[in-house]
């Protein structure tokens, strides 16, 4: 009386129940969101840095279009 429903009663999208998993949510790949995020904070870097040269050379530029002969930075010893 407890006979198996045939394949064919089966609808076409849905698995085997072997095959089925408990999460229904496919396996997610973190691979190019770590890869977006490295690209992301190596473009933060390099525009710290090239904002923080920019600022150095306009300083400068400003003191030498100003006349000035020491605009050279001394640095602390």
């Amino acid at each position: 009386m407890n006979d198996p429903k045939p394949d064919s009663a089966r609808p076409d999208n849905a698995k085997p129940a072997g095959l089925q998993r408990d999460n229904p949510r496919p396996q997610e790949n973190r691979t190019p969101a770590m890869a977006g995020l490295a690209i992301a904070v190596v473009l933060l870097v390099v525009g710290l840095w090239l904002a923080r040269e920019l600022t150095a050379a306009s300083k400068m530029e400003d003191c030498l279009m100003s006349g000035r002969t020491n605009c050279n930075v001394i640095q602390p010893q």
